[in-house]
């Protein structure tokens, strides 16, 4: 078995653990959650008129196990449920799936995060490096202070000032919502055009929130790599300053690309609070939404789901870095 192969298998086997926790963890909430809401849902459901062994199904169809079996049978119903990939029924939206609603929200999260922080990950390190280079000039305290001020704002706080700024003093850019519904879903410039206007902002948010650490980790890397035995090596043997610079960034780079696919993994969590502020119906916004309505399904649902993409970016990030690095294999495949 490769190295690769090896190190997939264990970063499998420990998800799959994890993932079990998370969903055990989310189930004991549920249960303990005061008021009961499988109980109140039976009741409800037993007031309309149904009887109570078909109340008793419904129940379990929408929460994944029976509200009057052992806590034991309970657990075991909904894990088996989860192995299936059957997380239950919405109770906000009858007869709708968890896992066709959550399909249907993260889209709007995996896009917008992934074009945010693929261009705040490009501008930062090509400015990093400029700010490593000239660090003891204006320049580069101008980018390092840059990068230190958009590094220190939360999220949300940016979110709510590129809203005052540019949909109410300067209103060229719609506030919230992620289509104009005047416009006919489809692949016409009309409906396209929408889309892109409304995620300009949310975009633009996660760029911004993610630029300065980028550029800081990317300047400290530069530095660090500048006082290698190699590059000054490169300088003695009166190199090309071109070459001499892409040895520079293609090894400061190498630590910052662990970075890039941890950060997609923990942009999905973040995106609570700047979906929240620009009703922008992805991942976030529907974990809060569950959360005020008291649709538990949903709400476990989405957890597992923003918890799955924590994982996933964590093996992505561990398997690039050891493609990427030669160092890491030949370490590995040395011990």
């Amino acid at each position: 078995m490769t190295l690769i192969a090896r190190r997939l298998a264990g970063h499998l086997a420990r998800g799959f653990v994890m993932i079990l926790v998370v969903a055990t963890i989310s189930f004991f909430i549920v249960n303990n959650i005061p008021g009961d809401p499988m109980a109140a849902r039976y009741e409800k459901l037993i007031e309309g008129g149904m009887a109570p062994e078909a109340a008793k199904q419904a129940v379990k169809v929408l929460y994944g196990f029976q509200p009057d079996g052992s806590l034991w049978q309970q657990y075991t119903d909904f894990i088996g449920g989860l192995l299936h990939f059957d997380l239950g029924v919405s109770v906000t939206r009858p007869g709708t799936p968890v896992l066709d609603v959550l399909t249907d929200a993260a889209k709007w999260t995996v896009l917008p995060v992934l074009a945010g922080t693929l261009l705040s990950f490009l501008v930062g390190i090509i400015l990093g490096v400029y700010a490593a280079i000239k660090r003891t000039g204006k320049l580069g305290d101008a980018l390092a202070i840059s990068g230190s001020l958009l590094h220190g704002i939360p999220q949300y706080v940016l979110a709510m000032l590129l809203v005052v700024i540019f949909a109410t003093l300067i209103p060229i850019l719609p506030p919230a919502g992620s289509v104009d519904i005047l416009f006919e879903p489809g692949f016409n410039a009309g409906y396209i055009g929408s889309l892109v206007q409304h995620a300009i902002l949310p975009v633009a948010t996660y760029a911004l929130s993610a630029y300065g650490g980028w550029i800081l980790a990317m300047k400290s890397s530069v530095v660090t790599v500048l006082g290698d035995d190699f590059i000054l090596a490169a300088e003695l043997r009166g190199m090309k300053r071109s070459i001499v610079f892409r040895y520079i960034a293609r090894n400061a780079i190498l630590p910052l690309f662990t970075m890039l696919a941890l950060s997609l993994g923990l942009l999905l969590g973040g995106a609570v609070f700047i979906e929240k502020i620009f009703n922008y119906p992805g991942l976030g916004w529907l974990l809060i939404s569950s959360v005020q309505d008291r649709d538990y399904a949903l709400m476990n649902g989405a957890f597992l789901l923003i918890t799955a993409g924590t994982i996933v970016a964590n093996i992505v990030a561990d398997l690039f870095y050891t493609v990427i690095d030669p160092r890491v294999r030949a370490g590995e495949e040395a011990g």
